[in-house]
């Protein structure tokens, strides 16, 4: 089977999560992924625990599979004169350096198109390349800084932070798409570009409804906790056992989760008849709907509210979701095996599904410089660290 990126040749200078997660799309979906590390490799090697049954960092691995490693110092003149040799012979670079580092060493986009005018190269900042090229690309301070924050957490709690970091995520996936667009246009002109992402960017536009309500408005919207700015009653609630989330999007399904509670009086409500009221009382109705909900579990309350339509779900574990998305068929886990060396890894499949040329799990998350002997010839090389300041 062909697969949609077979003959695409990517080099990956990123590091930690952005960067490598867009990577390992490519590779899942057939590019050759060569990544490109330091003497003492990526930092999430080293960030421990959790660890896999043989021992590697499931941070590293859980964005690294289906790649090669070498390594190269960027102190050695030789090395980087190889590095720019691999990169004239590839079709993409991915970078997550901070904005200027790499023009030191030859490897900016300017510098290297000169080399290859068809090279599609990938550049992931915090806050872009110009006034915002120093500050740090860390995921909590983007959700900070970018206004997510702000609106995650209880009304009169702290900020939160998402519990993953999304940001990073975001910014994997729009740089997948810029590549793949420049890739696209490539096939017509024939030429490369560069392609910019920025944490901070890739926020403010995922914030979709939030930032349209802004900028309508002039006023930010303020945290709500688990409730919806526009829809009542769409929000977590306590049950016998466990919390509820309910999600009801109109008029019918909340006269059936009325009906299912027992408060069928409420449909004559005058604070309840409409969604406007509805989220205009929403804390007189959360009360009202949380007192009806303690006679059972949420399982059960999630059973018997999804079969009258009106959308319900507990709230899970990462692991019962897992479970979960296995009981419907998802196949939410994949096993690869390499038999050349015996090695195995239990990893998330790609979310992205293709019915005839669908991702491919090949390769285990390289070792440290495993694929050396490939791309470069065996070299002795120093264990200096070379800080730069990467974007997570």
């Amino acid at each position: 089977m062909v697969q949609p990126l077979q003959g695409v040749k990517v080099v990956d200078l990123s590091r930690i999560l952005a960067g490598p997660l867009a990577t390992m799309t490519l590779a899942d979906f057939g590019a050759e992924v060569i990544k490109v590390e330091s003497p003492v490799g990526d930092e999430t090697r080293t960030w421990l625990p959790p660890v896999t049954s043989d021992g590697v960092s499931t941070y590293y691995s859980a964005v690294n599979r289906n790649k090669r490693s070498i390594i190269v110092d960027f102190k050695s003149d030789s090395d980087l004169t190889r590095l720019v040799e691999l990169i004239r012979d590839s079709d993409v670079v991915v970078e997550n350096f901070r904005p200027g580092v790499l023009a030191r060493f030859g490897l900016d986009y300017d510098r290297l198109k000169t080399v290859s005018p068809a090279l599609v190269y990938c550049s992931i900042s915090g806050f872009g390349d110009l006034q915002g090229a120093q500050l740090p690309g860390f995921d909590l301070l983007v959700q900070a800084l970018g206004g997510l924050m702000s609106i995650t957490g209880e009304p009169e709690g702290t900020p939160n932070k998402v519990g993953v970091a999304l940001v990073d995520v975001l910014a994997a996936q729009n740089a997948t798409s810029g590549i793949l667009l420049a890739l696209r246009e490539r096939d017509q002109s024939g030429e490369g570009q560069h392609v910019k992402i920025s944490l901070f960017t890739s926020l403010l536009a995922g914030l979709t409804n939030q930032a349209s309500g802004t900028i309508a408005t002039g006023k930010s919207p303020q945290r709500l906790g688990n409730a919806h700015p526009s829809i009542a009653p769409y929000e977590t609630f306590n049950t016998a056992d466990g919390v509820l989330a309910i999600g009801v999007g109109n008029d019918r399904q909340f006269a059936s989760l009325l009906g299912q509670l027992g408060l069928d009086e409420l449909k004559q409500d005058g604070r309840f008849t409409t969604n406007a009221l509805r989220g205009a009382h929403r804390q007189d109705l959360k009360i009202l709907i949380e007192r009806a909900l303690q006679d059972r579990r949420a399982s059960e309350w999630q059973e018997r509210l999804m079969a009258s339509g009106v959308p319900a779900g507990k709230v899970n574990s990462v692991l019962e979701a897992i479970d979960l998305a296995e009981a419907l068929g998802l196949d939410p886990i994949v096993s690869i095996y390499e038999k050349s060396n015996g090695r195995r890894s239990r990893q998330i499949a790609s979310p992205i599904g293709l019915s005839r040329t669908p991702a491919q799990y090949t390769r285990v998350p390289p070792s440290l410089g495993e694929h050396q002997d490939i791309f470069f010839s065996p070299l002795p090389f120093s264990r200096s660290t070379f800080q730069t300041g990467a974007t997570s």
